[in-house]
């Protein structure tokens, strides 16, 4: 699905602790939430020894207020108790983007 550029991507990449428990399901419902804030564009998620997760969005302000979420907080925080050993998040303006598709 294209979009229109430019837009920014949120590019979540990271290592889990061996107590991952509750990890999938937080992070589904994490997705859902964040689905519906304004200005949410998509996401993309890949998982294996490190995993990357990039959501899309419209503006840097909608980036910050699903930072600043409550729910999405509460997670964050679980997350730094219990789920990751080391994570990096790189906030980037996309100003093109082609595909290809069969």
């Amino acid at each position: 699905m294209s979009r229109d550029t430019p837009y920014y991507a949120v590019i979540f990449t990271s290592t889990l602790t061996e107590n991952d428990s509750g990890y999938t399901k937080m992070a589904e419902q994490m997705e859902n939430l964040a689905k519906k804030q304004p200005g949410f564009l998509g996401f993309e998620s890949a998982r294996s020894e490190v995993g990357i997760s990039v959501s899309y969005w419209k503006t840097l302000k909608a980036i910050t207020d699903w930072k600043a979420q409550t729910d999405h907080q509460f997670a964050q925080e679980k997350g730094i108790q219990e789920w990751y050993k080391w994570y990096k998040v790189r906030i980037c303006r996309v100003e093109r983007e082609y595909d290809f598709s069969k």
